[in-house]
């Protein structure tokens, strides 16, 4: 039996987060979770994941495991919140202590911060498999965009990250500490040997000109055949001129600096400090 998979557009951050159900069991997995943050008062909330919840709770689901694709930028992870709920482990790529050894640099953190993975209580390696109720998921290691970039594959389904975005938007920026154009095309082109019928279930969708819908699923054949950056016959290194130049006319996202600091501890908090408060660095002039 396929899986049911069902996708929650968040419209402050573009990100969409899955819920991957096996019919079968009523088991699930939960795919990068949005935890809502105001730059602005530092004020969290938990109106994106609450969608979630409600659906997993109306289907009875049972949820086995949360899923992260990468550290994000973009967005803070609500995976601790929906731990609580659920009492089901969080897992990402194993080679997130590679983000975290860099990020620990960037934002200075003292010993009380491991990079070793330990914030996790599942680190996934390259091809390794696993299953959720009776749907069994591969893990691929697709960096480039982050070094810790996966790509969650189950039967004709892929979760990619933000390593795609829709053909008439392109792909990933390379532009992080740890991100590189090169290997982003090398993942992407192990990505396209996936099956031409493949959908693939992207992590944010933006709104280029000429459309005026959000779209997140793909199929390798339609990237393969008109993905503005990295269709079938740009080369690697005309792929690579390309994105290290948009890169450089980028802004950062303007959660980085947040979201990466709590995204790199597994959706917790930075330990609060004697009155009992958390705090979020900002590095001047790090990045």
């Amino acid at each position: 039996m396929a899986a049911e998979i069902e996708g929650f557009f968040d419209a402050v951050t573009n990100t969409v987060s899955y819920v991957l159900a096996d019919p079968a069991t009523g088991a699930c997995a939960i795919i990068d979770p949005v935890w809502d943050f105001d730059p602005k008062s530092g004020r969290t909330r938990t109106r994106s994941v609450e969608k979630v919840v409600e659906y997993v709770r109306r289907r009875d689901c049972r949820v086995e495991l949360i899923l992260e694709t990468h550290a994000h930028a973009d967005h803070l992870s609500a995976s601790q919140y929906l731990k609580a709920e659920f009492g089901a482990p969080v897992a990402i790529g194993e080679h997130i202590v590679d983000v975290q050894k860099i990020f620990k640099s960037v934002f200075n953190l003292g010993d009380e911060f491991r990079a070793d993975g330990s914030q996790f209580d599942r680190l996934l390696a390259d091809g390794e498999r696993f299953r959720v109720g009776e749907l069994e998921l591969r893990a691929m290691h697709t960096p480039g965009h982050t070094p810790a970039c996966m790509t969650y594959v189950c039967g004709a389904a892929a979760f990619v990250g933000d390593t795609l975005f829709m053909p008439d938007y392109g792909t990933a920026r390379a532009d992080f500490p740890g991100g590189d154009a090169a290997t982003l095309y090398g993942s992407i082109r192990r990505v396209f040997e996936l099956p031409d019928e493949t959908v693939l279930y992207l992590c944010h969708d933006y709104l280029p000109e000429g459309r005026d819908e959000y779209v997140w699923q793909t199929t390798v054949a339609e990237q393969r055949r008109s993905n503005k950056h990295v269709h079938d016959g740009i080369a690697q290194a005309e792929f690579v001129r390309m994105r290290e130049a948009r890169d450089r006319t980028l802004d950062m996202p303007t959660l980085i600096l947040p979201a990466v600091q709590v995204n790199i501890r597994a959706g917790h908090r930075p330990p609060p400090e004697s009155n009992g408060v958390s705090y979020l660095k900002i590095p001047i002039n790090a990045l």
